[in-house]
């Protein structure tokens, strides 16, 4: 079975160090190349392994690569890759985003307690002139300064890999969130350990809100000017899922003022130009999109790949199968 690579080369060495590329040669006859292209060579091939920067794979392309069987994508989402034709053609999908969420979710995890204590906002007051509310020997909290994340409440915008694995880890801390999304019931919103509620009322309680919601028709700026209205003063929004979920404007208006305050790994438009409020804002941090898998985390999404060539190829069921249906609701 020959398998072929498509995505950024910079990236393959990252993905796909020496001892994972010789367990996939173990499984397979896989090139020690990338096709950046998807041009003419694809005529053998039966597994694809996709990364960021892979080419649409649509109708063209598959007429190219009659003998395809498998796409593993050692990324995220396959939106912007992978066509219906891929599916209908009976091709196996398989995503590593099991694997990117883990690193989302620790920076949203980090990101909550740095929120939890104003960190981004005493910054920037230390970086303007002073020692924010004055020097405190020992830690001592200013009077009704609540202490540490479990103090505060934190919604949740949405159950998706990120967002149970945010779950999940809030619990040392001692947090029942709250919980919003349309796609789950409130029964299995109770078993994770949440308070499901709508979203105007999360918006409304929650001292810490954040975003891991698909970016779908229905989701675009769902944290408008109104339910940005509705979060408490001194709120947080945190945002590692997609920029157009939140009305930038609306958001700028509400930091720039002082009102709010937010941690923002994605932004729409993104990058935000130079200049932007939002990136001298009181309160406010900008992160330019790395709160997914870099460096040595990206070799997790190689092996979750290559375990997924392992499975296709021994006839045993893929761990991140996607299929056609999910496209309209997955990130």
């Amino acid at each position: 079975m020959r398998a072929a690579f498509a995505m950024h080369g910079a990236l393959f060495g990252e993905l796909f160090p020496d001892d994972v590329r010789e367990r996939l040669a173990g499984l397979v006859d896989a090139p020690d190349a990338v096709l950046p292209h998807l041009g003419g060579t694809l005529a053998d091939v039966e597994v694809l392994i996709t990364g960021w920067g892979c080419p649409r794979i649509d109708a063209a392309v598959l007429e190219r690569a009659p003998r395809l069987r498998a796409i593993a994508h050692a990324a995220g989402s396959v939106k912007e890759h992978v066509t219906a034709e891929v599916f209908r053609r009976g091709i196996v999908v398989s995503s590593a985003a099991a694997a990117n969420a883990v690193p989302v979710a620790d920076y949203t995890i980090s990101m909550l307690v740095l929120a939890a204590k104003s960190v981004p906002r005493r910054v920037h007051a230390y970086a303007t002139g002073g020692w924010p509310d004055g020097p405190r020997p020992g830690g001592v909290p200013a009077p009704g300064e609540r202490a540490g994340l479990g103090a505060f409440t934190v919604g949740v915008v949405g159950a998706s890999r990120v967002g149970r694995l945010v779950i999940e880890r809030l619990r040392p801390y001692g947090v029942t969130p709250l919980l919003n999304d349309p796609y789950l019931d409130a029964d299995r919103a109770r078993e994770l350990g949440c308070e499901p509620v709508g979203l105007d009322d999360l918006c409304r309680r929650a001292d810490l809100v954040t975003v891991h919601a698909p970016a779908l028709p229905e989701t675009y700026r769902l944290l408008d000017k109104r339910r940005l209205g509705l979060l408490p003063d001194g709120a947080t929004l945190i945002n590692t899922a997609r920029g157009t979920l939140v009305d930038t404007e609306a958001l700028t208006g509400e930091c720039v003022s002082g009102r709010l305050n937010a941690i923002l790994d994605v932004t729409d438009p993104e990058p935000l130009p130079a200049g932007h409020p939002l990136l001298s804002a009181p309160g406010v941090w900008v992160t330019p999109h790395v709160s997914g898998a870099r460096g040595r985390e990206l070799r997790a999404l190689g092996e979750y790949a290559v375990g997924e060539v392992e499975r296709f190829v021994t006839g045993r069921p893929l761990h991140g199968q996607i299929r056609l249906a999910d496209l309209p609701r997955i990130a």
